[in-house]
């Protein structure tokens, strides 16, 4: 089980996200990701290991009453291997992001929800386009073989329609889409 802060702020050019660039003797290097983690063990629940891991991985404090949930994703990565990531918006914070952890992330930045950066984790892009989409629940199976890094090519994301949602599930075709559309600049959002 795992945890990911959609740390949002929003802009005249829409809404952006922190990212972060995996680097060193890790998983995924070179790839931008979510600031993320692993609960530290049973004590622990969702929303104080995102709390915890968002003051080790960027310097920032978040109060938990200001944690959201955005959506959850069934992930199958392509060593087979499965979890479930619980991955939370957070809008208000205190402290100004930066690299706190840099054997393992060599760059943060703010990117646009509808322009996110590439090379990128798969799965935590697949966490961002259901989120967009607004979808609470999405599953994310890659196959072996599949690239670690998003590639836009491969059709991996299925959203879950919500009870009383008669729309149909989105395929991670649909909900790239939406994330790649215009952002009308007059919205505010």
């Amino acid at each position: 089980m795992d945890v990911h802060l959609i740390l949002r702020r929003d802009g005249m050019d829409g809404p952006r996200v922190l990212l972060s660039r995996r680097a060193g003797a890790v998983y995924a290097a070179g790839l931008w990701h979510l600031p993320s983690g692993h609960l530290d063990g049973p004590h622990e629940d969702v929303v104080d290991a995102l709390v915890r891991e968002t003051a080790e991985e960027t310097g920032v404090f978040v109060d938990p009453a200001d944690v959201r949930p955005a959506t959850a994703i069934h992930h199958r990565s392509p060593d087979g291997g499965a979890r479930v990531g619980f991955f939370f918006e957070v809008r208000r914070w205190h402290g100004t992001p930066r690299v706190m952890e840099p054997a393992v992330c060599d760059a943060m930045d703010w990117c646009r929800l509808d322009a996110l950066p590439v090379p990128m984790v798969a799965y935590c892009r697949a966490g961002l386009d259901a989120y967009w989409a607004g979808a609470r629940l999405a599953v994310h199976f890659q196959r072996p073989g599949d690239p670690i890094a998003y590639d836009p090519t491969q059709d991996r994301l299925r959203t879950v329609p919500a009870v009383g949602d008669t729309r149909s599930p989105l395929s991670e075709t649909a909900a790239r889409a939406l994330t790649e559309r215009p952002v009308d600049e007059g919205s505010g959002a």
